[in-house]
């Protein structure tokens, strides 16, 4: 489940892992301290402007905008120190009453910095006179009542800094999730995997055995195709999917012991349309289908059958066909109460890498007779996969 989200790693903030975009202007600009300080004075100077928009054309435009200008700069100044200091209390997310009481009194404190600072800017503007900066003036009932709005201004950047940590912490939790899902789809469809090589092994090693008295030459002749089959089946075990020519290649050496065995009461048809032949497709999906055609379908009939193995594309899917002219299906079969190990795990396995109806998986009895698998994929094509089959 590796699709791009966008997340491209972690770093710790505030006590947890903080989940960082690097990609776009915004992530590359938040990742430096100068573009942090840039993007906030943007954003404070905005917000200044659109506040003082209600006075635009009036004869206290010029004052009002230096006022609120003058506001959230110093606003913006004192939030990465608000930032700071709630990164550093000395206590935990659960002691909710102390992280509180701190805030309580740090909320005081920085009030009558940040009033300080005000009004030292709206001087530096020209917007009050220097003589308020005085002590006297910091503290009448007219300025006490800024102090409050400007005290509860403190709480609401507290606010959205604990909201971020919120999301933080959520978005944290997906990823973890999606790690976790996706861990466990690798681990499921590994298990698969692993439950498919034994299974197509052991029958393999016992249509060998059956003619090993029989006829030696063949005997052996079967055991260099098994070999091929082996080493294929192990270069392939990380991967699950692979192009289909490879799928294909490793098709044609188990084909090669079932036609020693069946002789000319086996006859095999490839149908391969040239632009699927290196559209990815997982691997070992073809071959237990064959295998079940061959096994119970063909080899019922005593003058033995016509196994057709179609691939082509239909718009933006490939379609994979396994046919055979067999004795069918019996009356009442269902693909959920009455498939094989092979056919379950195969289906399985498709299901597992296109979820969410992406892939489709079909058995049904032919009308000329014997039996059709269909397998539905999205047409993807790999280019890495085509340079793999070629060496």
């Amino acid at each position: 489940m590796s699709e791009n989200v966008g997340i491209a790693n972690t770093t710790e903030w505030g006590g947890t892992e903080a989940v960082q975009p690097q990609t776009g202007l915004l992530g590359r600009l938040c990742s430096r301290w100068w573009g942090m300080a840039l993007l906030g004075a943007v954003v404070c100077t905005g917000a200044g402007t659109l506040f003082a928009l209600p006075a635009y054309g009036t004869s206290a435009w010029h004052s009002e905008i230096r006022t609120y200008l003058a506001q959230f700069w110093i606003w913006g100044l004192l939030t990465p120190a608000i930032v700071w200091l709630d990164r550093r209390l000395p206590y935990a997310g659960e002691a909710l009453g102390k992280r509180l009481a701190a805030h309580i009194v740090a909320s005081l404190v920085f009030t009558e910095i940040y009033f300080y600072l005000f009004t030292t800017m709206r001087a530096l503007m020209g917007v009050a006179p220097w003589s308020s900066l005085s002590i006297s003036n910091l503290f009448t009932p007219a300025v006490i009542g800024w102090q409050i709005w400007c005290w509860l201004i403190y709480w609401v950047i507290l606010g959205g800094i604990q909201a971020y940590h919120y999301y933080q912490r959520y978005m944290n939790s997906e990823l973890r999730l999606e790690r976790l899902e996706h861990s466990f789809s690798e681990a499921r469809l590994n298990a698969l995997r692993m439950q498919l090589d034994p299974h197509f092994l052991f029958n393999a090693l016992n249509t060998i055995s059956s003619h090993v008295e029989r006829d030696p030459k063949l005997t052996r002749r079967m055991i260099e195709h098994l070999g091929d089959l082996l080493r294929m089946s192990l270069e392939s075990k990380d991967r699950q999917e692979v192009p289909l020519a490879e799928e294909l290649a490793f098709l044609e050496h188990y084909l090669e012991i079932q036609k020693i065995r069946f002789g000319d009461q086996l006859r095999v048809v490839m149908d391969i349309s040239p632009e699927v032949k290196y559209a990815t497709v997982p691997s070992m999906c073809i071959q237990p289908l064959v295998e079940n055609a061959i096994r119970h379908g063909i080899s019922r009939r005593a003058s033995g059958g016509t196994l057709v193995v179609r691939a082509k594309p239909v718009g933006e899917r490939l379609e994979i066909r396994v046919m055979d002219d067999g004795v069918g299906l019996p009356l009442g079969w269902t693909l959920e109460g009455s498939e094989g190990l092979g056919l379950s795990i195969t289906r399985q396995r498709i299901a597992g890498l296109h979820p969410n109806g992406t892939s489709s998986f079909a058995v049904r009895n032919r009308a000329e007779g014997g039996t059709m698998v269909e397998v539905s994929l999205p047409f993807r094509r790999g280019e890495e996969a085509h340079e793999r089959v070629y060496a």
